[in-house]
């Protein structure tokens, strides 16, 4: 007779005992069927699993990437900003220089030169050109030399509070890299009131890339003072402000990483040290620190 079973005998090793078990083909067959679902649904989900790891990983890497690449997209777009400033004004100058001293870029007329008959001024010319260049060197030595009004010139601390970051090169506190900083950086909570150090008028009260919310005051013979990441505006562009006026509250807008208020002397565009222009009497209220 055909056995559709197996026999397992077991022993005990103190009693002695003998004892057998019937397993049928059909359980052997049945647990073998489960055994390899089970290993393929294991290697299933080990496999899902993987896949997702490497997508993770994959996805974690490119945020890091752009990461990066935002960070030197700001750092470029930042010394764009300073250099096409240095250009402005450098062009500025040129322009001066043309107008002054008669210099041209390029030879203007005809393509045959000769048309244009003598190519040198006669005696009359002569004289009226050096009249004019003399005139005009006056009147530029003495518009250099003249000096601003004591109300018009920066001399106040726009707020008291740390000096962090000062004027010159730095560590970007964004990324890490070698960065020119523009002005300075005085630390006050938000809200307090910001004072223009000198006479002037409002160019700019707005929004403005890093700066954040950014007042521009202009004091005449080409200086002008910047106010940074303010939260709020007390003034309107073209409106007159007297030395110590309340134009903006201090905040955190813009590109920066604590409340604080970024301060700037320009001249013809150029960004210049603004401690030349503080009243040493005040510099006492202001408590040096750590970079913000």
């Amino acid at each position: 007779m055909k056995q559709d079973y197996f026999i397992v005998t077991l022993a005990h090793s103190f009693h002695g005992r003998l004892r057998q078990l019937h397993v049928p083909y059909k359980a052997i067959y049945a647990v073998g069927i489960l055994a390899i679902i089970g290993l393929f649904s294991v290697a299933g989900i080990a496999s899902s699993y993987a896949r997702m790891a490497w997508k993770v990983a994959n996805y974690n890497a490119l945020q890091t990437q752009m990461g990066h690449l935002r960070d030197q997209y700001e750092a470029l777009e930042k010394q764009t900003t300073q250099t096409n400033e240095q250009l402005a004004s450098l062009q500025v100058l040129a322009s001066e220089v043309t107008v002054a001293f008669g210099v041209k870029q390029k030879l203007e007329g005809p393509a045959d030169i000769t048309a244009e008959g003598a190519l040198l001024p006669d005696f009359r010319e002569t004289l009226e050109q050096y009249d004019f260049l003399k005139a005009a060197k006056l009147s530029r030595r003495n518009s250099i030399l003249r000096p601003l009004g004591a109300a018009a010139r920066p001399s106040l601390w726009p707020v008291v509070g740390r000096l962090g970051s000062t004027f010159g090169e730095r560590t970007d506190p964004f990324n890490g890299m070698g960065a020119f900083h523009s002005g300075i950086d005085l630390s006050v909570p938000n809200g307090t009131p910001v004072k223009v150090t000198a006479d002037g008028t409002v160019v700019r009260a707005e929004w403005f890339s890093g700066y954040g919310k950014l007042v521009v005051v202009d004091h005449g013979n080409g200086m002008q003072t910047y106010y940074g990441h303010l939260s709020d505006y007390s003034v309107i562009p073209g409106q007159e402000v007297r030395r110590g006026q309340t134009i903006a509250l201090s905040g955190s807008t813009g590109r920066t990483t604590a409340p604080h208020v970024h301060y700037e002397v320009r001249q013809g565009g150029t960004p210049i040290n603004p401690y030349r222009f503080l009243i040493r009497t005040v510099t006492t209220e202001v408590v040096h620190d750590l970079p913000i």
